[in-house]
């Protein structure tokens, strides 16, 4: 915490300890573990929606072709209700033929 006049300025980090609990705790891993997962989502979803556009091809359209709505396919390249069985259904049909999964220490998964 920086004192500047009347005011007290807190670091992120120094919020986070706060509202979170110190790096380690259970209730801090766990929000980390979250913001991971949520950022991951995001990313498959930003692929969908860039490979949508190349093709130039409305949600609409792309849903179409996988038998979803409009509103399913906004809210993959959202990063919500992304399953695997669905990620592979939707970039099948943007074209996208193959798919790995690096899992680190347990080696790479070819999901389709």
């Amino acid at each position: 915490m920086e004192q500047i006049g009347d005011m007290k300025i807190y670091s992120l980090e120094e919020v986070k300890d706060e509202l979170l609990g110190k790096i380690g705790t259970p209730e801090r891993d766990e929000h980390e573990r979250k913001v991971e997962e949520a950022l991951h989502a995001y990313r498959i979803g930003e692929a969908i929606k860039s490979a949508r556009l190349k093709q130039n091809l409305t949600q609409e359209e792309l849903g179409e072709r996988i038998g979803v709505q409009k509103a399913q396919i906004s809210r993959m390249e959202r990063g919500y209700s992304i399953s695997i069985p669905t990620m592979s259904r939707v970039f099948k049909a943007l074209g996208i033929a193959t798919a790995t999964l690096d899992l680190g220490i347990g080696g790479k998964v070819a999901l389709w």
